[in-house]
């Protein structure tokens, strides 16, 4: 007992968090109406400190708590940081929109902190159950916070749809679970590597608890088949709640995967073999499924869902690539994680800039952006051409990184079809940026996409520029896409560290 209570003060960026979000939800009391929004910068402020507390006191860590529950080490200091970072992008580009369209902007605010905290969690977590209430923690804040435009009945509707699709993903995680406890007596990741190995032959139920727990993570990521949720999810959710789905929960459900793969099944090399063709199969069918689905799609934000299901298969793939001898497959998914987050940060960011100032969404509505907002536009396309992966931007080189690590490690067959499938993804993206700086801008109109005697741009009011806060946004997240396309060692060397506290190898 006296062990765990010596290192508790390991989990404070947590508790902080915590504290932090319950004083958002009393501070929100006292606030009148008309200064809500500083909440926001009140979370902001927090979330930043909790950046600076982290990087003070945890490098160099590589502790184990409470029995080997939770990991206190670099890949969880490495993901502390992202998903904080993350969560300070969201509210940033969050205030606005919050304030034009939303109530009750405590309850967001904290909700998002929350799920922040299951995040965190998520990625230190070694042991089945634990990562299960973290995982939970985060569902739970994202079921609310999809539902939180009480008055629009699209957003009403995804939340009942992700509920339901919530709840059966996690009773089948749960349930695989269970049998993987009751074949094996464990649910610590290195206890079921250890009875992995060490079992001469593996019962049918083993195999099925943990089919069952791939099933469920794939519903949390939306992997192909298990995708069916995310299209309208994505659609009807505010547009910040969007972008965090895109974002934040995608990368905190891979931190869990790579960890239970890392160190729960990767040492049992016989065993993990088996997987790795299921893993890539899977990868292939979201890659494909996701990018040529995305072909006919009109609304931009069911098109960013399955690019975003596309981008699910190339990280899988990079899963299956995992190997006991190197870290070059766990470095490039870890690498692939952070450069589509910060790309797709820019592109919600003036997603939601561009519907502060419409309220639109439909692909059609975006003609001639390129006269009205030029550097909204350009922000746009650099950010497209990033996830199409051309070089000079973080896209073309996670890509590159990521396709070497599967071909590497005798995928070749998988790296091809990844390839092949950027090339699709990349039509899909020049057909947004065809519509910005080809297509003539169309009076706002509900058929103006179908109106070919629509209003010329001329008759078009001009946007305006975009705030103060989307601007930054949008600045610091183009320097960062285009900083770490060119020179991305920095970053890289933090990522070598945080893949070699989860490796046997390491």
């Amino acid at each position: 007992m006296t062990g765990l209570t010596e290192n508790l003060y390991l989990l404070t960026p947590e508790f902080a968090l915590a504290g932090l979000a319950f004083l958002v939800f009393a501070v929100d009391l006292l606030l009148p109406a008309n200064r809500k929004d500083l909440l926001g910068w009140l979370s902001i402020v927090g979330l930043l400190g909790l950046i600076v507390l982290s990087l003070a006191m945890l490098p160099g860590q590589g502790e184990s708590l409470y029995g080997g529950l939770l990991a206190i080490d670099a890949f969880s200091l490495f993901f502390k940081v992202v998903f904080l970072g993350m969560g300070v992008f969201i509210i940033f580009s969050s205030i606005e929109f919050v304030k034009q369209h939303l109530s009750h902007p405590g309850e967001f605010y904290g909700l998002l902190l929350f799920s922040i905290l299951g995040m965190n969690i998520m990625a230190q977590s070694r042991e089945l159950l634990t990562a299960y209430i973290a995982l939970e923690l985060l569902s739970f804040s994202l079921y609310v916070m999809v539902a939180y435009a009480l008055g629009n009945p699209k957003s009403n509707e995804a939340s009942v749809k992700y509920i339901i699709i919530g709840a059966f993903s996690s009773a089948i995680l749960l349930y695989g679970i269970s049998m993987v406890y009751s074949t094996l007596g464990v649910t610590r990741f290195v206890e079921i590597s250890a009875a992995l190995t060490s079992a001469t032959q593996v019962s049918p139920a083993l195999w099925v608890g943990l089919a069952l727990i791939v099933v469920g993570l794939g519903f949390k990521l939306s992997a192909v088949p298990f995708h069916m949720w995310a299209p309208d999810t994505y659609e009807g959710a505010p547009l910040p709640v969007t972008a965090y789905l895109a974002i934040g929960s995608k990368t905190a459900a891979f931190a869990l995967l790579l960890r239970l793969a890392a160190e729960g099944l990767v040492p049992a090399s016989d065993r993990w073999e088996q997987w790795q063709i299921i893993l890539a199969v899977l990868a292939a069918l979201s890659m494909m499924v996701g990018n040529l689905v995305a072909l006919a799609q009109r609304n931009i934000k069911r098109l960013m869902a399955y690019s975003s299901i596309g981008h699910v298969g190339f990280v899988l793939a990079g899963i299956a690539a995992l190997s006991s001898d190197s870290s070059l497959a766990a470095n490039a998914v870890t690498f692939y994680l952070v450069g589509y987050a910060i790309t797709n940060m820019v592109v919600f960011a003036a997603l939601i800039s561009y519907y502060n100032k419409t309220g639109q969404e439909e692909i059609a509505d975006f003609a001639g952006l390129a006269d009205r907002q030029p550097f909204l536009a350009a922000a746009i396309a650099i950010s497209l051409f990033s996830l199409g992966g051309l070089p000079i931007f973080v896209g073309f080189t996670i890509k590159f990184y990521l396709f070497t690590a599967v071909a590497t490690e005798g995928f070749l067959w998988l790296a091809s079809l990844a390839i092949f499938s950027s090339l699709i993804s990349l039509y899909y993206y020049l057909q947004v940026i065809r519509q910005m700086y080809i297509q003539p801008a169309l009076a706002a109109s509900p058929t103006a996409a179908d109106d070919h005697h629509a209003t010329p741009a001329a008759a078009v009011p001009s946007l305006g520029r975009p705030s103060a806060l989307i601007l930054t946004v949008l600045v610091l997240g183009l320097l960062a896409v285009l900083w770490l396309g060119v020179y991305p060692a920095p970053l890289l060397e933090a990522i070598e560290a945080s893949s070699r506290a989860i490796l046997p190898a390491g």
